[in-house]
C-alpha cells in the first residue's frame, strides 16, 4: 500500500442519492485511506461513477455526508482530478497543449515556463516524451490515455478519480495500463480512487475492493489485498479463491436484480 497511509482522505457516512422516485443510495458508507488504491467494484447501475461525481462536487446528495480532506465537495474538488473513461482531449491541441490546458485552467498565477516545464516533467513521466507534440489524432488510445493521466496529474491532485479509464481499450493496451497506472501510483504516492465493472482488474490494481450491492446501493463487503505486485491471479491460491468469492458474490447480485424485475 502507498505510503503507509494511517488516515482518512475520503469519506462517505450514511450517504443518500434519489433520482426522481428512485433511491440511488440508501445509507452508502465507506472510507479511503490517504494514498491507498482502491477500487470500487459493483453490478451494472449500481452507481459506481456516481460516487465520483458526488466527491468531484458533480451531484449533490440528499442525505448524509461527502467530505474530501475533511470538507464538504463544494470546497474539497480542488483537491481532485479526473480520468475518465474517454480521455477528453482538445482535437486542436497537442499532447503538451492537452497536459497544460488543465494548468492553465487551475493556475493562473503560475508562470508559462512553469506550467511547460510540469507539463513535460509528466508526459515524460507517462512514456510519451517523443510524442508531445504529437495531436490526439496521431495518437492510440492508450497513449491518448497516458496523456490524459499526465492532465489529471499536472493541478497536483491529492487524489485522483478514474471512472473505467481502461475499458474501452484493447485487451493487450488495457493489461500495459494497469502496469502503467501502478507504476504512475507508486512514483507520485497519489490515492487513487478507481471504478470499475472487472474483476480480475481490480484484483489485479486494488489495496482494497469496496463491493457495492444492487440498487438501492449500499456497501456489500471490503476486501483488503495484501499480496505484492505485479499479479499472477491464476497462479495465486489467495488471489484465485477472491476471484471465485467476487464472482459467486456478482451471481448473487444479478439473480435478486432479475427476481426484482419479475
Amino acid at each position: 500500500m502507498g505510503e503507509n497511509p494511517t488516515e482518512d482522505i475520503a469519506a462517505f457516512t450514511d450517504v443518500i442519492v434519489e433520482f426522481g422516485d428512485e433511491t440511488i443510495y440508501d445509507g452508502l458508507s465507506f472510507t479511503v485511506k490517504r494514498g491507498e488504491f482502491l477500487c470500487i467494484l459493483g453490478p451494472s447501475g449500481c452507481g459506481k461513477s456516481t460516487s465520483l461525481r458526488l466527491m468531484g462536487n458533480l451531484l449533490e446528495a440528499q442525505g448524509g455526508e461527502v467530505s474530501i480532506e475533511g470538507l464538504p465537495p463544494e470546497r474539497g474538488w480542488n483537491k481532485l482530478a479526473y480520468v475518465f473513461q474517454s480521455p477528453r482531449l482538445v482535437p486542436w491541441r497537442s499532447a503538451l497543449g492537452n497536459v497544460l490546458l488543465g494548468m492553465e485552467l487551475r493556475f493562473e498565477k503560475q508562470s508559462k515556463w512553469e506550467r511547460e516545464e510540469t507539463a513535460r516533467r509528466l508526459l515524460n513521466m507517462v512514456g510519451l516524451q517523443n510524442d508531445m507534440d504529437k495531436y490526439p489524432s496521431m495518437l492510440s488510445g492508450g497513449e491518448r490515455q497516458r496523456v490524459a493521466i499526465a492532465r489529471a496529474l499536472s493541478v497536483d491532485p491529492n487524489i485522483i478519480l478514474m471512472d473505467e479509464p481502461f475499458s474501452a481499450l484493447d485487451l493487450n493496451t488495457r493489461w500495459r495500463m494497469r502496469s502503467e497506472i501502478i507504476r504512475i501510483w507508486k512514483e507520485t504516492k497519489k490515492t487513487v480512487i478507481f471504478v470499475t465493472h472487472d474483476v480480475d482488474e481490480a484484483l489485479v490494481l486494488a489495496d482494497r475492493i469496496l463491493l457495492l450491492s444492487n440498487k438501492p446501493t449500499k456497501a456489500l463487503e471490503t476486501i483488503v489485498l495484501d499480496q505484492p505486485r505485479p499479479r499472477d491471479i491464476e497462479n495465486s491460491e489467495s488471489l484465485s479463491a477472491q476471484k471465485s468469492k467476487l464472482i459467486s458474490l456478482f451471481r448473487q447480485l444479478e439473480q435478486t436484480a432479475d427476481l426484482e424485475t419479475v
